[in-house]
């Protein structure tokens, strides 16, 4: 139960919107941003998810990142706290998301380069050219960031 919570949470709910915390992890090289193709709506995202009850955010962001995008992350400052994100899934799940935004420096593993339950792929991007994001909450995040490293 508690390390599927949210799955157990909405066999409980259905679709009706819930509160969920969240983290997302900005890797920034070369003044481009990392984001992640996801295999749920077919879109872009910053790496991260949501939390597994029990966890701290800092728990959330060190696995959230593996299984995004492969890399073992080092958080460098926690940047915004976001809590207006509505998003509703392609299968009618509705959520008020609260995110944890961390800028994060990689210190092991390596990029995946090969689709997974939740990756697509993953690459980088010039915060000016950005491809379609997942919602608004994930553009104020990558605004947030850009604003934070003063990158135009």
């Amino acid at each position: 139960f508690m390390s599927d919570y949210i799955r157990t949470i909405r066999s409980k709910v259905g679709h009706l919107p819930i509160i969920l915390n969240a983290i997302c992890g900005a890797v920034v090289k070369n003044q481009q941003i990392l984001l992640q193709e996801r295999t749920d709506t077919k879109n872009w995202s910053l790496p991260g998810g949501y939390m597994e009850y029990g966890e701290t955010f800092l728990e959330t962001l060190q696995r959230e990142l593996v299984e995004d995008s492969g890399l073992q992350v080092k958080p460098l400052a926690l940047i915004k706290t976001f809590d207006q994100g509505f998003t509703t899934y392609p299968n009618g799940d509705q959520a008020q998301v609260i995110s944890r935004l961390y800028l994060v420096k990689p210190v092991g593993g390596q990029l995946i380069t090969s689709p997974t339950d939740e990756t697509l792929s993953l690459k980088y991007f010039d915060f000016s050219n950005l491809p379609p994001l997942l919602n608004q909450q994930n553009q104020e995040m990558i605004t947030c960031i850009a604003k934070y490293l003063k990158i135009n």
